[in-house]
């Protein structure tokens, strides 16, 4: 099938092919750093770290670009009144996004540049518009011309005269619709010199220039919120197409993509609003990779309501994949020996195709389906990677892509009690394998606070095996019940098999 994903220009799902072969170049505008990031901020970023994920498991090279505005109308207010410079406001705040995309699991971004390291670009990026018509000045500031672009619109599905003015009122605009460049200084702000008179560049305009400088005049996708589609995104494909005089044919990006929306009550969850969960605040009452999976269970360009009756249905989701993975990889002595037994199990092929690009459900690999509307008696290990991978290349279905994880787990926990089960170990190896592509490996990914103290709790627990294996060799049968039943009120389950006791957590 290979990956299609929704276009936001052209209102529909399109196979997904990259200028270049092999690699793919994503701009993904990142957040305005005035304040500390709430939960939108993830839900919006998450997407994009999940689509990376994938196209690298495609055997596609990534660059990845997200910005940071580090000067903006809202950072100065909030300076000011917090009594500290824009450079130290912004610098904290970086920071702390990212701290909490670190936290959640997202990808660094291959490239990070800063909207005032990249002041010489956007001067030349205005000089060329306005040496192209596309621009003009007045009163010290410089605006696009917003007439002179007659595909002004497109992205956002309007008619310009239909389009409400802009928010912007500096003086010197010609035409309601024209939005700012360049903006003039004034008392008390940063500014920066330019040909036009000293001042600071308008927020649509840097994107611009760092997409132009890192990944060329065209690439291949450029994403970002719902909320961004009009006006910053119309406004970035108006001057980046109109300075490359590319014309109404031109384009800036071949796909555009957005995020839907985090809402509280039913409305956006915004910093204006005032009706916005502080990540921090969010990871006082649930794990981060709880808060991962609940962010990427719903369609990305779905929107999503945040509550807390919702979060505690994804915590159950999510713990049981995770409580799965932990005790089949205890029964099987581990990853490494989990691995090979699943490479040596000739009858499900769990070890083969699931290696290398052939196990991603294109021709070639053997099954391709829908693990959730099909009967899961003839699942394998394989069929379920190729129903994830199907999913996976339907415009990131992540809700099919789960069901497929969770007939995967259903499967896993009928042969949980088989030690060193290849059965056993094809299915923990498919699940990790589909969870590392969603960033949840519980593993490699996530691995347990305390992984250090397990030793300890390998030894104190042979103890209390011996100890029951004393008492039943003494025909004491009460006392090995008891033990039994008091470890599992510790949430250590103790069971016999034909090779002896073992143990897992709850």
């Amino acid at each position: 099938m290979g990956l299609h994903l929704y276009d936001t220009r052209r209102r529909r799902v399109r196979p997904f092919e990259p200028l270049r072969p092999g690699h793919v170049g994503v701009y993904v505008c990142g957040p305005t750093v005035q304040s500390p990031p709430h939960v939108g901020h993830l839900r919006t970023a998450l997407p994009f770290d999940l689509m990376r994920r994938w196209l690298v498991q495609s055997g596609h090279a990534v660059t990845l670009v997200q910005n940071v505005t580090d000067i903006d109308d809202k950072i100065i207010i909030n300076a000011d009144r917090d009594g500290t410079s824009v450079w130290e406001l912004a610098t904290r705040q970086t920071r702390a996004f990212d701290d909490a995309y670190r936290t959640v699991g997202i990808l660094p971004p291959t490239i990070q540049p800063r909207a005032t390291g990249h002041i010489p670009e956007m001067i030349a990026l205005i000089s060329a518009l306005i040496g192209a018509g596309h621009a003009y000045t007045g009163a010290g500031s410089v605006w696009f011309r917003v007439g002179s672009f007659t595909d002004y619109g497109a992205l956002s599905h309007q008619r310009p005269d239909a389009m409400l003015p802009s928010a912007e009122s500096e003086p010197g605009k010609a035409d309601p619709r024209d939005f700012a460049l360049w903006k003039a200084a004034r008392p008390g702000e940063p500014f920066w010199s330019s040909p036009w008179g000293d001042g600071r560049p308008g927020w649509h305009l840097e994107c611009s220039a760092m997409a132009g400088k890192y990944l060329g005049p065209v690439f291949d996708i450029h994403g970002g919120g719902l909320d961004l589609v009009f006006p910053h995104h119309e406004n970035e494909r108006a001057q980046t197409v109109c300075a490359a005089g590319a014309g109404a044919t031109g384009e800036m990006a071949r796909y555009w993509m957005h995020v839907g929306l985090l809402t509280t009550g039913g409305t956006k969850m915004s910093k204006s609003l005032g009706n916005s969960v502080l990540v921090a605040d969010a990871l006082d009452v649930v794990r981060p990779q709880v808060l991962r999976y609940h962010l990427l269970s719903a369609h990305y360009r779905s929107t999503l309501e945040y509550t807390p009756e919702a979060l505690g249905e994804s915590a159950a989701a999510h713990d049981r994949v995770e409580t799965f993975v932990r005790n089949a990889l205890d029964i099987l002595g581990g990853p490494g020996e989990a691995a090979a037994l699943a490479a040596d199990d000739g009858e499900s092929g769990a070890g083969s195709v699931l290696r290398g690009r052939a196990a991603r459900g294109r021709p070639g690999s053997e099954v391709v389906g829908g693990a959730a509307g099909d009967a899961e008696a003839g699942l394998t290990p394989q069929r379920a990677w190729a129903d994830f991978a199907a999913a996976m290349d339907d415009d990131l279905a992540v809700g099919r892509a789960l069901a497929a994880i969770f007939s995967a787990v259903g499967q896993g926990n009928q042969v949980l009690s088989k030690a060193h089960s290849r059965a056993l170990a094809g299915w923990v190896d498919v699940t990790r394998r589909m969870l590392g592509v969603l960033g949840l490996d519980p593993h490699e990914q996530w691995p347990s606070a305390g992984a250090e103290l397990r030793p300890a709790l390998d030894g104190v627990m042979q103890i209390a095996l011996d100890l029951r294996s004393a008492a039943r060799a003494r025909r004491d049968y009460a006392e090995a019940d008891s033990i039994r039943s008091r470890l599992a009120a510790a949430g250590l389950i103790v069971e016999d098999t034909p090779e002896g006791q073992r143990w897992h957590l709850a």
